[in-house]
């Protein structure tokens, strides 16, 4: 039996897209733990519905993540990363912590035995099962060291006033906390929820926007760090190695009114 047998299919998206541009643009990100995990999975399946955008949309947003997990780790050495929603998130593997930095993986309690079961449970990484809005699952953190909470494909199947009550009870409980998440607008939102739906999966609709990152800065008490586009490195980088549609489509969510960033907050 596959390791992956009974994975919901929602971990399967992300996971593609992190294998689709591993295969097709190494030169630009590259998870060696994700393509080991490729035989296992629909990948076939999943990806033939996609596009190339949608593969970089999705491995985009890790290849940004990680660069801003790893700057942080350079100015805080002995410090905590906290994956909220990890799903079969790899960053662990990727960003290959040194012995005083903790990652910690979050989900709910069938997502985490799933992982498990998949990735184990590594040193230096903690596995957490509960729910992310019942704050009892930061008992088991060290709440002395720095701690970079990281919120990727989370937010947005959540209504608007639970991510700024989340993000608000963050701030309370870590004395020492930053948080990075992605966001997207409205109109983006909208036309993300028509891929899901094309994927097969229709009850993942999403539902927080924001239409940039200061805007929930000043709802939930933090003070805006950075707010980073989706594309840069990659539209530099790849330039012509990507279809046409797919840079014009990078182009449009990065200058288009920015449809998508990351946005960095510190408590």
């Amino acid at each position: 039996m596959s390791k992956l047998e009974g994975v919901a299919d929602t971990l399967y998206i992300p996971l593609t897209a992190r294998i689709y541009v591993s295969e097709h643009f190494p030169e630009y990100f590259y998870d060696e733990k994700a393509l080991s995990l490729k035989g296992e999975m629909p990948y076939a399946e999943i990806a033939a519905k996609s596009s190339e955008y949608f593969q970089m949309a999705g491995a985009c947003r890790f290849y940004n993540t990680d660069r801003m997990i790893q700057s942080f780790i350079a100015k805080r050495p002995v410090c905590n990363i906290v994956n909220v929603g990890c799903g079969l998130e790899t960053a662990y593997f990727r960003v290959k912590p040194g012995k005083d930095v903790v990652f910690y993986e979050m989900d709910l309690s069938k997502v985490i035995e799933a992982r498990r079961r998949v990735l184990g449970e590594s040193e230096n990484e903690r596995l957490i099962a509960g729910d992310m809005f019942d704050f009892a699952w930061t008992e088991e953190i060290d709440k002395s060291r720095p701690t970079l909470v990281t919120v990727i494909g989370v937010f947005q199947y959540f209504e608007e006033e639970r991510v700024i009550g989340f993000l608000r009870q963050l701030k309370e409980t870590f004395p020492n906390v930053e948080v990075i998440f992605d966001a997207m607008t409205h109109q983006a939102i909208k036309y993300a929820n028509d891929y899901i739906k094309k994927t097969g999966n229709k009850d993942a609709e999403l539902h927080f926007s924001a239409d940039n990152g200061q805007s929930v800065a000043t709802r939930c008490g933090m003070t805006l760090i950075e707010e980073r586009p989706f594309f840069g490195a990659a539209r530099k980088q790849l330039k012509r190695k990507l279809k046409l549609y797919t840079r014009i489509a990078m182009k449009v969510v990065d200058e288009g009114g920015r449809r998508g960033f990351l946005t960095h907050l510190r408590g």
